[in-house]
């Protein structure tokens, strides 16, 4: 148990460092992920006001997506398209610590195929 408390610990510090040097406005937010061993959560965030403006998860979409690679890239593909229906066409991609591969990746892939802009 230490050794997963350690873990989280360590890609919150990641994240902590990460989130030093990006920040989401209104012109263009930060899409912040959120990975878990049962689901995924995207969410677009304005820093300045403090506001989210769009969220969503794997569990939201229905039994078609599961917390696999393939549902994290339907899972971008869906946030991107809610982005451009909310007028967002440009955003700030936000890995919260995570790797750069796998689920992570297929999300902003997904969401790039949508037609936002990093």
């Amino acid at each position: 148990m230490q050794k997963q408390i350690l873990r989280n610990q360590e890609r919150k510090n990641r994240a902590r460092r990460v989130r030093a040097k990006i920040s989401g406005s209104a012109e263009r937010p930060r899409l912040s992920v959120f990975r878990s061993l049962r689901t995924l959560t995207v969410q677009v965030i304005d820093d300045v006001a403090g506001k989210t403006l769009v969220s969503l998860a794997i569990r939201d979409l229905g039994k078609d997506a599961k917390n696999t690679v393939a549902g994290a890239s339907l899972l971008g593909k869906k946030i991107g398209e809610r982005c451009l229906a909310a007028g967002i066409g440009t955003i700030v991609f936000d890995r919260a610590g995570y790797r750069y591969h796998g689920k992570v990746k297929a999300v902003a892939e997904g969401a790039r195929e949508a037609g936002l802009r990093f």
